[in-house]
């Protein structure tokens, strides 16, 4: 099974920043896809960004030019830079994995992040 465990989260003003990372238990290259979810107050799970397998970075129209998806392929972890954040940007952030080793996605427990005056 893979781990990953998920930092950085918190409480900033509108306007702010925030990195995320994302630790994995494997090595961040054995994974075919890996990226970020959220999840707001009644909202459903939605995908944030992503890098899937070639490089290919997708993003969520609510976040371009504004988040960034990145890893550190030696350290094996995934980040998230996170600006000009905005209220609606508060979720639940939860990072993920698609193992080919499993057949399988996991995910972190999720952390928080907070956008508010």
């Amino acid at each position: 099974q893979v781990q990953l465990v998920e930092s950085g989260g918190g409480e900033v003003q509108p306007g702010g920043s925030l990195r995320l990372s994302c630790a994995t238990s494997e090595s961040i290259l054995s994974f075919h896809t890996v990226g970020w979810d959220r999840q707001g107050p009644g909202n459903e799970r939605d995908m944030v960004a992503r890098i899937s397998s070639g490089d290919r970075t997708d993003y969520a129209d609510s976040v371009k030019g504004r988040f960034t998806i990145s890893r550190d392929d030696a350290r094996n972890i995934l980040f998230l830079e996170m600006n000009s954040l905005k209220p609606e940007d508060t979720a639940l952030y939860y990072c993920y994995v698609y193992s080919w080793r499993y057949g399988s996605s996991f995910w972190g427990e999720g952390t928080q992040v907070t956008v508010s005056s």
